[in-house]
């Protein structure tokens, strides 16, 4: 007799899942929506007071700047107190951010220097939440579970990453900026009430006292692996010559004439890819060869970015954008498991704050080079050469590093090591 497969529901699916994963997923879509929505409101704001593609770019820079100075300080502090309450400090930090800019907002009283010392801040809460965050997540399930575990999360995120953007869309044409900023604060007081029950199973070593050479520890630990470096800096160099987020207000309201709603919907688009390549990856076995899907990533990656900036077509651009969450999105997955999986728990704070140092200064170095282009050419230019010049990136690390091209995930061994 056959017996049919009977699909489980997604319900189900969640509830057979560890509880205190449950609550860490819960609390990740929170953030994730809170952080996502509150770069677009951000961006919306400053080019509405200024008009400039420049000014655009500067945010970047100043999310830089902390991103740089603190996240090795972030990374020690995660490895030597309880992650969870490291987290929820830091939560806390930017839920005084969104007060501020709720209420100056509303009033009519905000600045643009005011709104770039808010950004400031929560750059520094996020240089202590961001190493923590990454850090927790294997010690909230088991070994073999965890490549599967990665790609859950990756696409919670992702789904709050296709949400943030597009709410934030809406709640600005309907309710006005402010608004955006109010839902921000009610979204990082929901995590960090979940947070408050998640429990992590105990660490196995001792823990570090906060030093400088603990966080060299960590520096030493990246440098002396081509992988974890290589796939590091590979992200990095990328998305700084790639990245087409901080134009995308220009794109939007001059090349597109799609107004707030359409930028949400543009905006959300890359992560609404993402999303769908995160599902696809849940019911997909866990790629091994994860170095060569690493590179075809990032190749498709500077493909569609420069077919995104050559577009003029609304639904063109957003379909070429979701190709970028796509390509974005399995490269997130294939870099988060290989040095989850490739670093010792007592060391995963320090090394996810380097990890974090270069997506930081990926995502806001790209968004000052991409400011600085377009104010010098156009925002169409920018774009386009960003996604060429990804791709020679890519062609040189490809060629220089080996290891990285043929690195393969090795359940086995890392069981081994951890019994």
């Amino acid at each position: 007799m056959v017996r049919k497969l009977v699909p489980i529901p997604t319900q189900r699916r969640f509830s057979m899942l560890p509880r205190d994963f449950r609550l860490y997923l819960v609390s990740r879509f929170c953030t994730g929506t809170a952080m996502t929505m509150l770069r677009a409101a951000i961006a919306w704001h400053v080019f509405a007071l200024t008009g400039s593609a420049f000014h655009l770019g500067l945010i970047g820079l100043v999310q830089f700047i902390p991103a740089v100075g603190l996240s090795l300080l972030g990374g020690a502090v995660a490895d030597t107190y309880d992650r969870r309450k490291v987290m929820m400090c830091a939560q806390a930090l930017a839920l005084t951010c969104a007060t501020v800019l709720f209420w100056e907002t509303e009033r009519g009283t905000i600045t643009l220097l005011l709104l770039y010392a808010m950004v400031f801040l929560v750059a520094v809460a996020t240089a202590f939440d961001s190493p923590s965050r990454a850090a927790l997540l294997p010690s909230l399930v088991s070994i073999d579970f965890f490549p599967r575990a990665v790609t859950i999360a990756s696409t919670n995120q992702a789904l709050a990453f296709v949400s943030g953007p597009a709410l934030g869309g809406f709640v600005i044409a309907s309710s006005g900026v402010a608004g955006v900023y109010g839902l921000y604060a009610g979204l990082v007081v929901s995590s960090v009430a979940t947070l408050a029950f998640v429990r992590p199973q105990p660490r196995g070593a001792a823990r570090r006292s906060i030093s400088v050479k603990a966080i060299h520890e960590g520096l030493t630990f990246v440098r002396r692996r081509q992988v974890l470096l290589g796939c590091m800096a590979l992200d990095m160099l990328a998305v700084i010559f790639g990245g087409a987020n901080a134009l995308l207000p220009i794109y939007a309201n001059e090349i597109l004439h799609v107004g707030a709603r359409g930028y949400g919907l543009l905006t959300a688009s890359l992560e609404l890819g993402a999303l769908l390549t995160s599902l696809v990856l849940t019911v997909l076995p866990p790629i091994q060869r994860t170095g060569r899907a690493l590179l075809i990533a990032v190749s498709a990656y500077g493909v569609f970015t420069v077919l995104f900036g050559l577009s003029r077509s609304f639904p063109l651009s957003v379909l070429f954008y979701m190709g970028v969450g796509v390509a974005d999105q399995v490269s997130v997955v294939m870099r988060s498991t290989m040095i989850q999986l490739a670093t010792p728990d007592a060391l995963r704070g320090r090394v996810s704050s380097v990890a974090f140092i270069f997506i930081g200064a990926s995502n806001q170095l790209g968004a000052v080079e991409s400011g600085l282009v377009a104010a010098l050419t156009s925002a169409t230019f920018a774009v386009v050469s960003g996604g060429a010049g990804c791709l020679a990136i890519l062609a040189l690390v490809a060629a220089k590093l080996p290891e990285l091209r043929g690195y393969r995930v090795d359940l086995r061994t890392k069981l081994k090591a951890e019994s």
